[in-house]
């Protein structure tokens, strides 16, 4: 049985979906990765995986290049044959599964990680009136299923008639090792950290939370620091160098790069701060600062709120409100009492709904589903 796993890119596999993979071929699958090289494919072959690099930019719109990646992905699945095709993100979908229906691959399923900004109402780009044309012409086909990591997605696909509603499945994100991430309680000396983990695009709520951090300077700057760790992206609205130095001094307001250790990020902070506007899927970022047992004040947005019970374990705020994002984290910051109730309500949450062990036993079943 040959699975072909379609990532957009090699870090996303490698951070999102690795643990699926390795799964997937102990459980007797003949696993191979595609997906983009970005100097990284040389760890999916350690970590004993077949990777072959996928020939498609995650963010460019260049017609002739999009049209070389279908036609490379075509190529694939009608010389090897795999029996299921499981495609991650919007690009990967979008060409993969015409591949997919043209080759005449047995089993597909496409993972929704989020919708980005291609079905944003201000996106009035043409490629984001074809996606929904194309993606219901792909999708219209026996043995195809589609996983979800939130509602709103699910009823965006339903609502544009692309797929049917027995074909869709839920998965709450990517799921976190609960042993990896244990609960860790708050450091007790030193500052208040608030954290943010993000790719360095502004709908993530970066300048969001700068600005909130400048609101609460005056009354609180030798009790707090705000660390922002992510690297520069390449996508289209990327924040650039220059913009972080305009707004971190190093001090008061850090921006850490990106960084391999955000397990320990984790633990180090006692406030994880998340004031994305962007169509999210389900954010790993906030399941792992569940995990640690953190309060987290994120945005009342399509995938966030599924991690955050408002009062709860942490905090909704509207999108875009440095203002209302800047009151929360004072009330956090002011009531330690409060942080710890709801850092436990936090890794309770992830107990009952994030665990990895139940993400990858259900991506078992829904393969083994496609091939029965």
């Amino acid at each position: 049985m040959k699975l072909y796993i379609v990532v957009n890119v090699d870090w996303f596999f490698l951070s999102h979906r690795l643990p699926v993979a390795l799964a997937a071929q102990k459980a007797g699958w003949d696993v191979t990765i595609v997906t983009a090289d970005t100097g990284r494919l040389k760890e999916i072959e350690a970590a004993g995986l077949r990777a072959i690099n996928l020939p498609m930019s995650r963010s460019g719109m260049n017609p002739v290049q999009e049209l070389k990646a279908l036609w490379f992905m075509y190529r694939l699945y009608g010389r090897e044959t795999p029996d299921v095709v499981h495609h991650v993100g919007v690009k990967a979908i979008l060409w993969g599964t015409l591949a997919a229906k043209f080759a005449k691959v047995h089993g597909v399923v496409n993972a929704i990680s989020g919708l980005g900004g291609f079905f944003a109402e201000d996106n009035q780009s043409l490629l984001s009136k074809i996606l929904p044309l194309v993606l219901r012409f792909s999708h219209h086909r026996q043995n195809l299923l589609v996983i979800f990591q939130n509602q709103e997605d699910r009823q965006l696909y339903l609502n544009h008639h692309i797929i049917k509603d027995s074909q869709a499945r839920m998965i709450k994100g990517s799921g976190v090792d609960l042993q990896e991430y244990a609960y860790t309680p708050e450091p007790q000396n030193g500052k208040i950290i608030i954290l943010l983990t993000a790719r360095m695009i502004a709908e993530k709520g970066v300048f969001v939370l700068t600005d909130a951090a400048e609101r609460l300077r005056d009354a609180y700057e030798d009790q707090l620091e705000f660390w922002i760790a992510g690297g520069l992206d390449d996508h289209p609205d990327a924040i650039t160098l220059a913009q972080l130095e305009a707004v971190c001094d190093g001090h008061y307001i850090q921006w850490l790069g990106r960084r391999e250790d955000v397990k320990k990020l984790l633990q180090q902070c006692h406030i994880f701060a998340f004031p994305s506007y962007y169509m999210e899927g389900l954010p790993k970022s906030l399941i792992e600062a569940c995990a640690i047992g953190r309060p987290i004040v994120t945005t009342d947005n399509i995938g966030c709120r599924d991690v955050v019970t408002d009062g709860v374990n942490g905090y909704l705020v509207p999108v875009k409100d440095s203002q209302a994002l800047a009151e929360k984290i004072q009330l956090l910051v002011d009531h330690p009492d409060l942080r710890h109730e709801m850092g436990l309500a936090s890794r309770k949450v992830a107990e009952q709904h994030f665990s990895l062990d139940t993400v990858i036993q259900d991506h078992l079943t829904i393969y083994q589903e496609l091939i029965s």
